[in-house]
């Protein structure tokens, strides 16, 4: 995910050091301040640089369940209100911490299915915690009443997010039940007023967009500090919406809404972290705007751009489902390097046997087309493999919803071709080169 109002209003400490010169395009975001880098005083630099780090141990995304009470158009596990066979149990997925601690886990994102639909969930987030990994929440929150937030507190919850996809009615039928809209809402108030951090989320796509200014008004109504907007990955039933993603023109008008909202709400003085996730041309759609209106500044967000490395699946982004199989990220559940069950996640992480692992861990060395000239992918690391292989039967071919120009990224397309037949089989994950 890219920390919009991070970059943008400058909440975290960086060093002002030479960059990297690009031409710009379009106005910044108004009042873009240009003073230097401010501490984050409330949550200190460690937290807030995690996404920045240079030596990186994966955040694992724990999809604890399948079970999901809700039957949302987008999602991306397909999940269904029923039972799932083979899911690990609390003594196993208790040694999978183990192992997880001992291998330098930062941060473990519960979520599902809905993961407050498994029994034993604050069991094992408060044995998370006890070995010093973070633990969030990622649910639909209507199972969030007074009393579960009491107990998501109780179990030392660093963040909940809740998905909300629009407002009243809409969110209901685009999230499969009705009343949906009012009780994630309420269990947003719920956590809020105890003292849980706690945001909302929402995944982009033609049918979401117009909600997308209504979400922002939420938040500042509700004083939610924390807003998610996601691009639309084609995984799961993501996967047979996707001629509903938005066009390239579209992203590009829904960011410059996104980066103004972010600088109205510094300007008013609220405390609001803005982000979005699952598109990593963001940070370079970002870097672009600000580079025309401060080049200083540019040069600044460019640095934390490249420590931050783009899209780190299978490096510092990884997924555990609920039977135990180990996924680049939560949206390659087609895809398994190994099972917890079978291996220790740690030796499964550092097997570059697997020739997507491999791959994965030397990206440069693999994207084809125009990602593997582009002159940005320093700082967006190819952007999503799952989104090229579902368009292209290419995992390594260029992410068709990066919504740049080839200009804008330096290359001449005549000169690389699009290098994005389909492939077959048997070719479909072999490591180009």
């Amino acid at each position: 995910m890219l920390g919009v109002t991070k970059l943008l209003c400058e909440t975290i400490k960086t060093e002002q050091g030479a960059g990297h010169k690009r031409h710009g395009h379009g106005p910044a975001p108004a009042g873009l301040p240009s003073n230097g880098s401010i501490m984050d005083s409330k949550h200190g630099a460690s937290a807030r640089l995690l996404q920045f780090a240079e030596d990186k141990r994966p955040v694992v995304v724990w999809n604890i369940t399948k079970r999901c009470n809700l039957k949302c158009i987008h999602c991306y596990s397909d999940s269904l209100n029923k039972d799932y066979a083979g899911e690990l149990r609390t003594e196993e997925a208790k040694a999978t911490i183990d192992d997880l601690a001992g291998f330098g886990v930062p941060v473990i994102i519960f979520s599902g299915g809905d993961p407050l639909l498994r029994e034993d969930i604050f069991e094992l987030t408060k044995y998370a915690d006890s070995k010093g990994i973070r633990c969030a929440l990622s649910t639909n929150g209507v199972l969030i009443d007074k009393k579960t937030a009491q107990a998501i507190k109780q179990a030392n919850f660093a963040y909940v997010g809740v998905s909300i996809d629009g407002i009243g009615e809409f969110n209901d039928r685009f999230r499969g039940m009705i009343g949906a809209y009012n009780m994630a809402l309420e269990g947003i108030r719920n956590c809020r007023d105890i003292g849980v951090r706690t945001g909302l989320r929402l995944t982009l796509n033609k049918r979401t967009l117009p909600q997308l200014p209504a979400i922002f008004d939420l938040a500042e109504k509700e004083n939610i500090p924390r807003i998610y907007i996601s691009h639309l990955v084609y995984s799961g039933r993501g996967n047979k919406i996707r001629k509903d993603d938005l066009t390239h023109e579209e992203t590009r008008k829904a960011l410059d809404f996104i980066c103004e909202k972010t600088m109205e709400f510094h300007r008013k003085g609220l405390e609001k972290d803005v982000l979005t996730g699952n598109n990593d041309a963001d940070g370079v759609y970002l870097y672009m705007k600000v580079k025309q209106e401060n080049p200083d500044k540019a040069e600044r967000i460019y640095k934390l751009l490249k420590m931050r490395g783009g899209n780190s699946s299978g490096v510092a982004i990884g997924c555990i489902d609920n039977v135990g199989n180990v996924h680049a990220d939560q949206f390659w559940s087609h895809y398994s390097f190994g099972n917890v069950k079978e291996r220790p996640f740690s030796e499964i992480w550092r097997d570059t046997g697997d020739s997507i692992m491999r791959g994965l861990k030397n990206k440069k060395e693999s994207v084809m087309g125009r990602c593997s000239q582009c002159a940005f992918l320093d700082i967006c690391g190819g952007n999503y493999r799952v989104r090229a292989e579902a368009v292209y039967r290419n995992v390594w071919g260029e992410d068709p919803a990066c919504y740049l120009t080839d200009e804008e990224i330096g290359i001449k397309r005549q000169a690389i071709g699009n290098g994005q037949e389909a492939i077959g089989e048997e070719k479909r994950y072999a490591k180009i080169g």
